[in-house]
């Protein structure tokens, strides 16, 4: 009715009056509630009169019996929300309630209410409370004390931290808000479980950690206890109180923490120096890091001390001399205390290293050995990353350019030293002191790219050597002129020439200088260098005679890639490759697949899978990141080479007779294989270029997939046609060359000698539905699942659901661009494992297998949360699968159920017998990967809960005594690992 309008709230009044003034406690209390029930739901709608009158008579019943108190509280808390409360009713509600309520002896959820009250005023009425002065902090204070309900203390600090953040007065009482908050550090709750209000333990601590961290008038109370803290035995207290440290240093200055730096230091140095936990250790450094930072900040008055100087030489004092034994276990514990300090800021980093580095190149000089050279490189390197920070190198006052010449020494002769862990640091080093601006000079450059180019290309280590290839792709990115100029032409001399030396050791160079021409071309200027270089020597293999060819051609398409990959954020650089590589690829292609009578044999390594497979990811690379515009410019080039044999575009395009990859004859079957590279263009461009004559491309592509003889071919054209069919805009073109395409699928797998490419076909095509989920996909789906019961195809129709499930490496991923639809996995899995079970269930028992098969495969690639929610349907059929001889749907089996055991194990315990008997009989397979992963599955059935696992300790362990013995090095690995984890189950403290 009030809500209406037919009532309003005074009318309510007066038509309780006979409950509002019984005599009987409870039955007042039940008129009050009814009337704060509808003032709940009414507030908005009262008039500011209304409000007055409301407020008076509540305020006059928080005298009332104890019983009529918690609906009088909800009733204040409906007018607290009221916009029309007259200014001086907040003050007035609040100074009753403090003055007439014991609120710590209320039921939680009456506690909760007074909290919502004085949150719901300070919101909307600041100024008024503001007006109570101290009084109000006073009266909060009453009402917190004692307060031990999660829920609500999380409403009360929030109270505590915006008294102090909104600047309310706290006048004499700074003391007792912080006792009354403070008492709860460190905070000690364990969640119940099944807790329905999900307040976790670290809620509690960030809210509290905000009160004491939120005004300097705390920091005489609170670094006492912060210490005292530190130096109790609870690592989670400790943890707390560094973590609490290092928030206050962001608001403290130096006069707060005078007094306590001596106990401060003493208690982190400590605890650095002598504690086994990597966390403590590590929070001890923050805070450090962060008190050396609130030093640094303080303006100080011309005639006050300057802690920050006298701190950083109590820490040097202290850790200084440790650095003088590299050998002691001291040293890193100081290195790393004095690293914390000097990442503080620029001015702590030159108190510290103007006494720290020239001891360090003292002892690095004072020491031979590799080892401990080693150790004070890494000090030194330490120091360095530190200057990092600052970018620069400011002559008049850094210590590391007045020791620039003693620095590069130490760090040249670490590159020349023979221990490969020195080198490595050492490299490290050099990549930092070149990201220096200003460090290096030009003669110690050029001394860095011999070092460097030595390192790479004649370092026997592979470590140093690839070490060194990182550090030149990082370093040329600064320097791009040098190294444009000197590296890369001393690795073209050194690609060039012919040695007289072992085959393997010229090779083993050759692949050095790929590998670091690809490395270093990180700037643009060089990558115009590198590429010619690479597209050159790919093109001197290819007319080559040796048998090595194929080898090489891998890797300089190795190379090609990785340049490629470093070129795509830069779409300046990224046309340039891409203009400049594809054209050259597919001329060489081109080249290598005229007939044989006008090429000599050699130049045919170029169209082996293995070297087309090497390209393939060059010329997608090379082409995802086109802009549009540049990517229509290139297709409009490619697509009629392909179709029409217009080879103008190509370098060296003077060909002896006409390209016609889709032509008929025999004598074509080499120009077909170049359909791979074209399929790593057509299928990496962006979704919404335009490609020209495209349902004459797809019907040549769904003709050359289903009738040549070549399997690579075959597999190729129909990953094509898959690629742009994924990517095709929805309509009727597209139902068109579907309905084709599945005309032509269903005619071949009937009969005749394409059905092996008919299937191939099949899978790729229902992936690219599946993916964006195309209503065909469940269609064609199954008749994937019919062709399982066929006897010559069942095999690789179950291996094709790994197919449809897996990430495809060189088309149908999201970066060539494809309609992947998030969670279609899941889909696949809902739509098509419930007629899997029935098939397999439906099927003669020589077909079982492929079922099983096909069900792992798509179990193998299901995000695990998805799979534990049906576990219990379906691991029976798992189970059954452990049987199968087939050794792949072994392997796939055991794989799926690994984490299983992890993450369900209460379900896998009901399983525990028959899983114990499976993994120990696949022990023995004769297949090294599944003895393998069956020895990973006994070794995760330790996760099970222990009193299962009991009644089988010993048989397991004897069982796992004879893989000890196993022939391969890998198998007696995991078999020790699993027996030592199950002669532990049941020992105590496990």
């Amino acid at each position: 009715g009030v809500k209406d309008g037919r009532w309003t709230v005074l009318q309510l009044v007066e038509a309780l009056g006979f409950c509002l003034e019984n005599t009987e406690p409870r039955m007042r209390g039940r008129g009050i509630q009814l009337l704060s029930q509808v003032l709940l739901q009414c507030y908005s709608l009262l008039q500011e009169k209304e409000v007055l009158h409301l407020v008076l008579f509540y305020e006059s019943r928080l005298q009332d019996h104890h019983l009529v108190i918690p609906s009088v509280l909800q009733g204040l808390r409906a007018l607290s929300m009221c916009e029309v409360l007259s200014p001086g009713l907040a003050v007035s509600v609040l100074k009753a309630i403090f003055q007439e309520v014991h609120v710590q002896s209320l039921l939680q959820l009456d506690r909760h209410t007074v909290y919502s009250i004085i949150t719901n005023f300070m919101s909307t009425r600041e100024e008024e409370l503001k007006g109570l002065g101290a009084n109000f902090t006073f009266g909060f204070i009453q009402v917190m004390d004692g307060e031990k309900d999660p829920r609500n203390l999380l409403l009360a600090f929030q109270i505590v931290h915006d008294l102090i953040a909104k600047d309310y007065a706290l006048g004499p009482f700074v003391e007792e808000l912080f006792e009354v908050t403070s008492c709860y550090f460190p905070v000690d709750f364990t969640p119940p479980p099944n807790d329905p209000h999900g307040i976790q333990r670290e809620d509690l601590i960030l809210s509290l950690r905000a009160v004491l961290a939120s005004t300097p008038q705390f920091a005489e109370f609170l670094l006492p206890l912060l210490i005292e803290k530190l130096d109790s035995e609870l690592q989670s207290a400790k943890l707390d109180s560094l973590q609490t440290l290092t928030a206050c240093c962001a608001i403290y200055g130096q006069k707060e923490l005078r007094e306590f730096l001596p106990s401060l230091w003493s208690s982190l140095r400590r605890e650095v120096f002598q504690t086994a936990s990597e966390k403590i250790e590590t929070e001890c450094l923050t805070a450090l890091h962060a008190l050396s930072a609130c030093l640094s900040r303080s303006v100080l008055s011309s005639d006050s001390e300057d802690l920050l100087d006298s701190f950083l030489s109590s820490i040097l004092q202290d850790c200084r001399h440790h650095l003088c034994e590299p050998d002691m276990k001291l040293v890193w514990p100081s290195a790393k205390l004095l690293q914390a300090a000097a990442g503080a800021s620029l001015r702590t980093y030159h108190h510290i290293t103007h006494s720290v580095l020239p001891l360090l190149l003292e002892q690095y000089t004072k020491h031979t050995q590799s080892s401990q050279r080693r150790t004070i490189l890494e000090m030194l390197l330490g120091f360095l990353e530190l200057q990092q920070k600052w970018r620069h190198v400011e002559e008049d006052e850094s210590t590391l350019l007045s020791l620039q010449a003693p620095v590069c020494s130490v760090v040249f002769s670490a590159l020349l030293d023979p221990s490969v862990q020195l080198q490595l640091v050492g490299i490290k080093a050099l990549t930092v002191l070149g990201s220096l601006q200003g460090f290096l000079s030009s003669s110690d450059l050029e001394l860095v790219v011999d070092h460097l180019i030595r390192l790479t290309l004649h370092e026997e280590d592979s470590q140093s050597s690839e070490a060194a290839m990182e550090a030149a792709g990082s370093l040329a990115c600064t320097y791009p002129n040098i190294f444009s100029g000197r590296m890369v032409s001393r690795l073209e001399e050194e690609l060039q020439s012919e040695r007289e030396e072992s085959y393997h050791n010229h090779h083993s160079l050759q692949q050095r200088c790929l590998q670091a021409l690809a490395a270093v071309s990180t700037h643009t200027s060089i990558m115009r260098k590198t590429v010619p270089v690479l597209l050159q020597h790919l093109q001197k293999v290819q007319k080559g005679t040796e048998a090595r060819n194929t080898q090489d051609m891998v890797s300089v398409c190795q190379s090609l890639h990785r340049v490629a990959l470093q070129c795509q954020q830069d779409a300046e650089c990224c046309w340039y490759f891409h203009q400049t590589v594809v054209p050259s690829l597919l001329a060489m292609a081109v080249q290598a697949a005229m007939p044989e009578s006008t090429h000599t044999l050699p130049g045919k390594a170029l169209l082996e899978e293995e070297v087309l497979a090497a390209m393939i990811p060059v010329i997608s690379a090379a082409t995802t990141h086109l802009s549009p515009e540049l990517a229509a410019q290139s297709v409009s080039h490619v697509v009629p080479l392909f179709l029409d044999g217009e080879v103008s575009f190509l370098p060296q395009n003077s060909f002896p007779c006409s390209f016609q990859p889709f032509g008929d004859g025999e004598c074509l079957e080499a120009q077909r294989r170049v359909v791979a590279l074209f399929m790593a263009f057509i299928c990496s461009l962006p979704r919404d270029v335009a490609i020209p004559q495209q349902e004459c491309l797809l019907r040549e592509l769904l003709a050359l997939s289903c009738s040549c003889n070549c399997p690579f071919t075959a597999t190729t054209a129909a990953k094509c046609f898959a690629g742009l069919v994924n990517k095709h805009p929805a309509g009727q073109q597209l139902d068109e060359i579907l309905q084709l395409a599945v005309n032509r699928i269903e005619s071949s797998l009937l009969e005749g000698p394409c059905r092996t490419q008919a299937l191939t076909l099949l899978l790729w095509v229902t992936k690219a539905l599946v993916l964006r989920y195309h209503p065909l996909s469940s269609c064609l789906t199954d008749k994937l699942l019919g062709l399982l019961g066929d006897t010559e195809l069942g095999p690789a129709a179950a291996d094709g659901f790994s197919l449809l499930m897996a990430e495809s490496p060189d088309v149908l991923h999201k970066g060539c661009h494809a309609d992947v639809r998030i969670m279609f996995r899941q889909r696949f899995f809902t739509d098509n494992v419930p007629k899997l079970v029935q098939g397999f269930h439906g099927a003669n028992p020589d077909m079982k297998a492929n079922y099983l098969k096909g069900l792992s495969h798509v179990l193998n690639h299901l995000p695990k949360p998805v799979l534990v929610t049906e576990l219990p349907t379906l691991l029976s059929l798992l189970l059954e699968a452990l049987s199968c001889s087939d050794r792949v749907v072994q392997l796939s089996t055991l794989s799926c159920l690994h984490p299983l055991l992890l993450e369900a194990p209460q379900i896998m315990s009901l399983h525990v017998d028959t899983l114990v008997t499976k993994f120990l009989n696949l022990t023995s397979s004769p297949t090294m990967a599944v003895r393998i992963a069956a020895l990973r599955c006994a070794h995760a059935l330790t996760s099970l809960p222990t009193t299962v696992l009991l009644p089988y300790k010993g048989r397991v362990i004897r069982a796992l005594a004879k893989p000890l013995d196993d022939k391969k090095r890998l198998v007696r690995k995991e078999a020790v690992a699993a027996r030592g984890e199950w002669f532990l189950v049941g020992s105590p403290g496990r």
